[in-house]
């Protein structure tokens, strides 16, 4: 058996060492989700306790508290315990109320501007991102606006994909074939996203709980966080959601996914209900 995977020599994980590292990764960005279990944390931690070379959690804990590569480590760990899965076209009826009812309803609202920033929160490898960009490629109200779609995630390794924009079939699972003749080109090791919707897309290393390096971002027409505040902490949630508001321009939208809402979240925004779906809007009197 091999080390890591169980074997008598494999340093286990205790429920204080665990403990520890949980609080440095929710402090740094706010996850939580799947660091109950001892074993979900021993399998995604194991291999970078091996990588530093590092005989025990407690040392591996101590590694990441007080030397001085510790935080970039940290990094590294929370790549390996956040969750990457997505896919193009994920949750269509969404993206049908995006395209049939808010994209409409901001060209007239942002007419005089002829810009639009779509902001793609926890983007993973950017098929998100990409797919919003598709959308706005084929707005003929959108032709000559400046439109941009920034993606940012907390893993570097899984946005050096996204900027590769080349995916395998998996990527595809819901995506009809039109589709991906009209956005993407055969390459060698599976299909890449075409210049014109490239060219609409930005992609960067962003921390949601880090609000200085957010403000970078602008004011934004609309966000889209699918599928990320279930996985961190109550606090991480409210903080995150502040920011979304903040970020946003009176008027605009933010897309969570299926599974979440701000029930519990103490907040400002206004929820709408569209034809397809309902979705986050700040008011349009909102003056902060």
């Amino acid at each position: 058996m091999a080390e890591g995977a169980g074997s008598p020599s494999s340093p286990r994980l205790d429920p204080n060492h665990a403990r520890l590292i949980r609080e440095l990764v929710e402090e740094k960005c706010g996850l939580i989700f799947g660091l109950d279990s001892l074993t979900f944390m021993e399998r995604r931690i194991s291999p970078r306790l091996r990588a530093v070379g590092l005989g025990s959690f407690k040392d591996y804990y101590l590694h990441l508290k007080y030397d001085q590569a510790g935080s970039q480590e940290l990094g590294v760990l929370i790549e390996q315990l956040t969750n990457h899965e997505t896919y193009f076209f994920r949750e269509r009826y969404q993206l049908d109320a995006f395209r049939l009812e808010v994209l409409p309803a901001l060209v007239s609202q942002l007419g005089g501007l002829r810009r639009m920033n779509i902001w793609s929160a926890g983007c993973a490898s950017g098929e998100e991102t990409y797919t919003i960009a598709m959308l706005l490629s084929e707005e003929t109200a959108l032709k000559e606006w400046k439109v941009r779609v920034f993606g940012t995630d907390i893993s570097r390794a899984i946005l050096a994909k996204a900027r590769r924009g080349v995916y395998s079939e998996k990527s595809f699972r819901v995506m009809e074939d039109k589709e991906r003749r009209r956005f993407f080109e055969r390459a060698r090791s599976g299909w890449s996203v075409v210049e014109e919707v490239r060219a609409l897309t930005a992609f960067g290393h962003f921390n949601l709980l880090n609000r200085e390096k957010i403000a970078l971002l602008g004011t934004c027409d609309v966000i889209f966080c699918r599928n990320v505040l279930i996985y961190l902490s109550a606090s991480a949630r409210a903080q995150v959601v502040e920011t979304f508001y903040m970020r946003l321009r009176a008027g605009g939208y933010l897309f969570l996914g299926h599974s979440e809402s701000l029930i519990n979240v103490t907040t400002k925004f206004e929820l709408v209900s569209l034809e397809n779906d309902l979705v986050y809007r700040k008011p349009k009197d909102a003056r902060d």
